[in-house]
């Protein structure tokens, strides 16, 4: 592979330092930019950055050599990552959208065989085949919108066959795509009908035959649960997630979306790496999820898809909590693959800075999937993860909102989108 060479940007958007830990407070806005900086890629990986100039001459004997791309005028930023996504999945549900504007809201929708149910059915009825060509569109529209690393859960099998079935291409999209696709089993994403009138042998279930075949499988790098009333109690996720912990899966939860129900507080008690959504958490579990140092993943496509307040990411960033953002792509409440408009979102209605949502979206992003040591920032020895927007600065890749300003994508030190297309 030839060297790539990505010189002379207008706006080099590093993050470099951020490696160690999440970035939280005022640290969030300090995304070391460069004018008119370089990297330089060997082999898949950042060997060099810095300004134009002191690369240049660095590898002045082998740039006839290098494959160069100009970034004058642009801005570079680390490839992004979505930390929380339902990739995996059969159908669509528009006509529930319809019902929602209507005035039924989410939960009435789910116990009248909506939501998570119709998406189950329809991904149980997918084939192997079916269900990978679909989340392969799906995930080429991500690589279109800048985004490098993907988490993506399991959670609309609700059996161990068709879990193990979402895994299965969840590994399988890992191997072949260029995006790195990181899996979290969500067995505890609903109960299922068939087991409505025995929720706790479905609990038993998971502990008992879906978390111990997961991990033998290697199949999942985390364990999530949607604690909310009428989905999972705090107990039975402490259960679940426990019994995840025991087989090598780090928590992560599913808390506080619809009212507050203590599942920032179990984020803590637990030693989850993130607690998502996190609409109406507490006081209180907002301290502890900072002083454990959990990651707050928020979602405010979600918020904006349904209709509802979105969570007051300027409370958690002043308590101490690191926070990232994630599309929340699925096909119910944010059926979404745009990281750059939930952004926006982020901006616009949970009160955060444009520093902080490059940050959000970019290393505490890596933190939020164990991923920071590989990708989130641009420094020598990463991972050659690299976006560049057709815009001068980082901001406005925000301002504008709800355009693709994405000109190219570099995976892996590979050119894989370029000029709109994904070149695979």
């Amino acid at each position: 592979m030839r060297p790539l060479f990505v010189r002379r940007a207008r706006q080099l958007v590093t993050l470099a330092g951020s490696s160690a830990a999440p970035l939280v407070k005022e640290k969030m806005s300090d995304l070391a930019i460069m004018e008119n900086g370089s990297v330089w890629i060997e082999h898949g990986t950042i060997a060099a950055v810095g300004p134009d100039d002191e690369l240049a001459r660095q590898f002045a004997d082998r740039l006839a050599e290098a494959e160069v791309i100009d970034a004058k005028g642009k801005t570079v930023t680390p490839g992004l990552v979505d930390p929380h996504t339902h990739l995996v999945y059969a159908g669509s549900r528009e006509h529930e959208w319809t019902m929602r504007l209507g005035g039924a809201t989410y939960m009435e929708i789910m116990n009248a065989g909506g939501g998570i149910h119709a998406t189950t059915n329809a991904t149980r009825q997918a084939s192997e085949e079916a269900l990978y060509d679909e989340s392969k569109r799906r995930l080429d529209q991500f690589l279109l919108h800048g985004v490098t690393t993907v988490e993506a859960k399991s959670g609309y099998g609700l059996s161990l066959e068709h879990e193990l079935k979402q895994l299965e291409t969840a590994k399988q999209l890992d191997d072949t795509h260029p995006v790195d696709v990181v899996s979290t089993f969500l067995g505890a994403h609903a109960v299922p009908p068939e087991w409505k009138h025995t929720p706790d042998e479905y609990v038993r279930l998971i502990i008992d035959e879906m978390i111990p075949e997961v991990s033998r499988r290697g199949l999942a790098e985390f364990n999530d649960v949607f604690c909310e009333r009428g989905v999972f109690t705090p107990n039975e996720a402490r259960r679940i997630l426990e019994a995840g912990k025991a087989y090598g899966l780090t928590p992560k939860i599913h808390a506080d979306e619809i009212e507050p129900y203590g599942g920032a507080e179990l984020a803590a008690e637990v030693g989850a790496i993130s607690a998502d959504h996190l609409l109406r958490a507490s006081d209180e579990g907002i301290r502890r999820m900072a002083e454990r140092g959990v990651i707050g993943v928020l979602l405010p496509g979600t918020a904006f898809f349904l209709m509802t307040q979105a969570a007051d990411a300027r409370r958690l960033i002043d308590a101490g909590v690191p926070v990232a953002l994630a599309t929340d792509c699925n096909p119910g409440s944010s059926p979404t693959v745009s990281l750059p408009l939930v952004m926006s979102l982020a901006c616009l209605h949970m009160g955060m800075t444009p520093a902080e949502a490059i940050a959000a979206a970019t290393i505490n992003a890596a933190h939020a999937i164990g991923r920071a040591h590989l990708v989130g920032s641009l420094e020598p020895g990463k991972k050659a993860d690299l976006v560049i927007f057709q815009v001068p600065n980082y901001v406005q890749v925000m301002y504008y909102y709800g355009i693709n300003h994405i000109e190219t994508v570099i995976k892996n030190g590979k050119v894989v989108v370029k000029e709109g297309k994904v070149r695979i």
